[in-house]
């Protein structure tokens, strides 16, 4: 029992020494004919995988566009609504993600995008997530820091990638509310224009029928 508690005071004690995830996740205004770039810097065998949304503005689309360090262009894709794509990186540097909305002229789009960094030091894992960890004599007690330790990774993994499910949920969420209420406002204005136009047929109707029936011709007697 003194056994388990040293071993779950010594991994509570390293739990602040966790790297800080590489992952992100921005949303923006993309103006009418502009277009935006972000950079993300990656290294060698890893995968980055990029995730994105129009969630606002008149036909829900924009130009996406990936290119590596040495500007070769690596993703393409035109007027999309979403999207998602996982590149790996064959040379370290700054990879440029760039969203497009010159086709239109008057509408802006609101952007949400992910950036999810694998095998590059953004993950959790391994002896080196430990540091100052000193494993005390016992191969007992050091197999069950090795459990508790793999536990913790695991547990911070999926964490993170449940967070980052709910972010993209959510994302979904604004798109269909943004939806919802312009088509709610398209509604309500042609259902208004039909109104006026029935009470303008029948004002006309009724004005139609009472010339028919007024008679002005004089009666002599």
């Amino acid at each position: 029992l003194d056994d388990l508690a040293v071993a779950f005071l010594c991994c509570a004690g390293s739990v602040q020494s966790f790297g800080q995830s590489q992952d992100s996740e921005f949303t923006f205004l993309l103006p009418a004919g502009r277009s935006e770039c972000f950079y993300q810097t990656a290294l060698k065998n890893g995968t980055m995988e990029v995730e994105y949304q129009v969630i606002a503005g008149a036909g829900m689309d924009v130009d996406f566009t990936i290119l590596s360090p040495k500007g070769v262009q690596l993703i393409m894709e035109s007027r999309r609504s979403d999207g998602v794509h996982v590149v790996e990186p064959m040379e370290e540097g700054d990879y440029e993600i760039c969203f497009d909305n010159s086709f239109s002229r008057f509408s802006e789009k609101m952007v949400f995008f992910e950036i999810i960094i694998e095998g590059q030091g953004g993950d959790v894992g391994g002896d080196d997530e430990f540091p100052g960890l000193e494993e005390p004599d016992g191969s007992l007690l050091e197999y069950k820091l090795e459990d508790i330790k793999e536990s913790m990774d695991s547990l911070h993994k999926r964490l993170e990638r449940s967070r980052q499910m709910q972010m993209v949920l959510r994302a979904f969420e604004a798109r269909d509310r943004n939806l919802l209420e312009d088509n709610l406002w398209r509604v309500s204005f042609w259902s208004c224009a039909s109104v006026l136009v029935m009470l303008c047929v029948a004002l006309t109707q009724v004005y139609t029928v009472r010339k028919l029936f007024d008679d002005k011709r004089r009666v002599c007697t």
